[in-house]
């Protein structure tokens, strides 16, 4: 689990047919062989690892759901460990599994932060509420307004300086993850809906 606070910035040092490498300082110390590591909010399996590099693999089923497959050498991807069971859990909880992209409709300056605009496809928006959680990029943000195609964040100036969303542009395909909770509440729902039925 993690918490959709990110850690550091790291960078693609090679993109191959099985997965990426990774150069990165930070979260380095406790990442093992086969731990998780959060990559622009893709929960991802540490395959090998040296001082300053790791290695991951990426599935078909990840490139399908993911901006990942559009990673190049030099790209810069946001980076986030585990929470540790003790940790505080500062963000929400984001599990790594993205439900699909979004597409950067625009980015303005308010103050110094930005407002940032994403279009979504129907099965991310029927999740997404106003002052809800969402985590873009791996990045745990609050929904500051939606409309039935897109949502609204703001990002602060020390998110726009610690992660990749600073530098986001129009046109530009972010990983979302929506709020675990509200997909449970939903399945709930209609399950109860389908008993009730069943029993009339």
């Amino acid at each position: 689990m993690f918490t959709g606070i990110v850690e550091e910035v790291g960078t693609v040092v090679a993109v191959g047919p099985a997965g990426l490498t990774i150069s990165a300082a930070k979260v380095m110390g406790e990442l093992v062989e086969g731990a998780s590591v959060s990559v622009n909010g893709v929960c991802l399996t540490v395959t090998s690892r040296d001082e300053t590099h790791f290695a991951v693999d990426v599935v078909p089923e990840t490139l399908r759901r993911t901006n990942l497959g559009s990673l190049q050498v030099g790209g810069h991807v946001n980076l986030e460990r585990p929470v540790p069971v003790s940790g505080r859990l500062d963000g929400h909880i984001v599990q790594g599994h993205v439900d699909g992209t979004g597409t950067i409709e625009s980015v303005d300056s308010e103050a110094e932060a930005l407002m940032v605009a994403i279009g979504a496809p129907p099965t991310i928006m029927r999740y997404v509420v106003e002052k809800g959680f969402i985590a873009v990029d791996g990045t745990s943000l609050t929904v500051v307004n939606c409309d039935p195609d897109r949502f609204t964040i703001t990002v602060i100036p020390y998110t726009r300086d610690n992660t990749i969303l600073g530098n986001l542009g129009q046109g530009d395909v972010v990983n979302l993850e929506i709020d675990i909770l509200s997909k449970y509440v939903e399945r709930l729902q209609v399950g109860a809906r389908t008993n009730t039925e069943s029993q009339a």
